[in-house]
């Protein structure tokens, strides 16, 4: 397949380029950082610096790219900014999908989030509808990720993949990442909100896999949802520091999310079915 990566020098693009490459695949990776282009092409994939906000560019970019497929892996988390984040969501994915229905392109796969659900009893699945009601504070995260879920199903065949909290090499929760150093630095609490994590090799081969997917909206985590008064110890055991305190109360949203569909029905099997297996690698 031709295949257009858009955010190829991200942290799931950085190990998913190789994986498309060695599956045969002509990939042209997209970066707005001249900068990054020597690192897309070593990935295996042809660089192409662009803007996404740039419409024009970016049309001209996907015409003459003509890809059988576009991932998009856009994020602006370099930073933590937050804001800037939910305009690549808003905005970016809006031109990625206005482009690539100008060419006819068929087929996108995105990347979501599976914290965005409506509060409930138990981990979530699919059938849940995002939080769209929630609080001032996290509204605009939900915002952000139902404009763009919602361009991408505009497409003939679109695919939503509703990762879990990425950890894992280049990641925040990587030892040299940002929550590594909050819980170094005892500035963590374990409290009974209930996380998915997903090891970012297994969300890149999620993302390749979905290649051949139905159209829909996935929940890529792994297998055990779990309270931060269950994880974090483990994790700050990996990192040899003193567990964080203990916290008793519990985010009515932070319910954690089911892997079923894409177990049982996509035959996706993750290396990491468990944080604890992986937080020790």
């Amino acid at each position: 397949m031709n295949i257009l990566v858009a955010g190829a020098a991200g942290v799931i693009g950085r190990r998913l380029l190789p994986l498309l490459a060695k599956d045969g695949h002509n990939v042209v990776g997209t970066t707005r950082q001249a900068s990054k282009s020597s690192l897309i092409e070593e990935l295996g994939a042809s660089p192409v610096v662009v803007d996404v906000f740039d419409r024009e560019e970016l049309h001209r970019v996907v015409r003459a790219t003509q890809p059988d497929v576009i991932i998009h892996q856009l994020t602006d988390l370099g930073d933590r900014d937050f804001v800037a984040n939910g305009r690549i969501r808003r905005v970016g994915t809006r031109n990625l999908v206005d482009a690539a229905r100008a060419v006819g392109v068929r087929r996108m796969i995105a990347q979501s989030i599976a914290w965005a659900y409506a509060p409930g009893e138990g981990p979530a699945d699919e059938s849940v509808p995002l939080d769209v009601e929630s609080p001032l504070s996290r509204r605009g995260l939900v915002e952000s990720i139902q404009a763009l879920e919602q361009a991408v199903l505009e497409m003939e065949h679109g695919i939503v993949l509703r990762y879990g909290l990425f950890y894992g090499p280049g990641t925040w929760y990587a030892p040299d990442g940002f929550i590594a150093e909050q819980v170094r630095h005892g500035e963590s609490i374990a409290n009974e909100g209930v996380t998915s994590f997903v090891h970012i090799d297994d969300a890149a081969r999620a993302t390749l896999e979905a290649l051949v997917w139905p159209a829909g909206i996935v929940n890529i985590v792994d297998d055990e949802p779990a309270s931060g008064s269950c994880w974090l110890p483990v994790y700050a055991a990996a990192l040899n520091t003193p567990a964080p305190p203990v916290d008793s109360t519990r985010p009515p949203f932070a319910r954690g999310a089911l892997n079923t569909k894409a177990r049982q029905r996509l035959n996706w099997q993750p290396i990491y079915p468990s944080w604890r297996d992986g937080f020790a690698k």
